[in-house]
């Protein structure tokens, strides 16, 4: 398996501390050779600063790195901008997304949903961005149906994207199914599985109950077995994402995208396990 179809999720810090412990955890990773690292956007644009900050750092320590760029409550000329400035520091790969909606404000923006930012990026930059788009395997928590969800990542495709990032999910049926269902309607861009490790009980919980990934029956009552001991967690959740990402690899997934947590030791010992 190449490391160049791996590829490693931040968020932006928010504090200077938060800053310095990325920096170290970016230096861990960045032994791994990733293909690039992303950093998010957060809701309603709220740490665009950061987001690009964070990637201009990573491109000067001579990595490869993609922003991502949300385009709730973002308007045409908002945009524009955000996109020249990218094109400034020739960062030249761009993670679009729709965005959350955050709590709090009123309208969407100019754009409604992602296949809008993409076409728009387009327009305004040609093929200078490479256009990686969300996936849901099992289905995004808003859509009407999963014919619906199907159609919605079809629109985006055909507005411009290159290749496409799954949210985490631990049924790789899932994946393989809708890697199917794209094929059928003539979509043959890449979809690189999103892989989140399991470190943490209460957290995965959480965090799947918020962005509608499923956590199967018996990963969730083992899990909450352990009960407070961490160690037997973060050995179990290894265990079980080890096997996820080797039996997608195995069945033609492209890649692995790790959502790090701003973290380096799950995903570290994951790829270990792998490489």
């Amino acid at each position: 398996m190449d490391n160049p179809n791996f590829s490693i999720e931040f968020f932006p810090p928010k504090t200077a501390e938060g800053a310095d412990k990325l920096r170290v955890t970016r230096a861990k990773l960045s032994e791994l050779n990733p293909k690039y690292f992303s950093v998010t956007f957060g809701a309603g644009g709220s740490t665009q600063r950061g987001t690009l900050d964070t990637v201009v750092e990573i491109l000067a320590a001579g990595e490869q790195a993609a922003p991502h760029l949300s385009c709730v409550g973002g308007t045409r000329e908002s945009i524009r901008a955000i996109l020249a400035e990218f094109k400034s520091h020739n960062i030249k790969r761009i993670v679009a997304l729709r965005g959350d909606l955050p709590s709090g404000y009123g309208a969407a923006g100019e754009f409604r949903y992602a296949n809008e930012l993409v076409e728009f990026i387009r327009q305004e930059t040609g093929d200078w961005f490479h256009i990686e788009v969300a996936a849901y395997p099992e289905v995004h928590p808003q859509a009407k149906s999963p014919q619906d969800d199907l159609l919605a990542f079809e629109r985006k495709i055909k507005a411009g994207a290159n290749s496409a990032i799954t949210q985490y999910f631990y049924n790789a049926d899932a994946y393989f199914q809708f890697v199917e269902q794209t094929r059928k309607l003539g979509i043959d861009v890449p979809v690189v599985a999103g892989i989140m490790p399991i470190t943490n009980y209460t957290q995965l919980m959480r965090f799947s109950d918020m962005c509608g990934a499923e956590i199967p029956r018996w990963v969730r009552l083992k899990l909450a077995s352990f009960g407070d001991d961490s160690a037997s967690i973060k050995a179990f959740g290894l265990d079980v994402v080890t096997g996820l990402c080797e039996r997608l690899l195995q069945g033609g997934a492209p890649g692995l995208h790790f959502y790090s947590m701003n973290q380096a030791a799950a995903t570290t010992a994951l790829w270990q396990r792998l490489v």
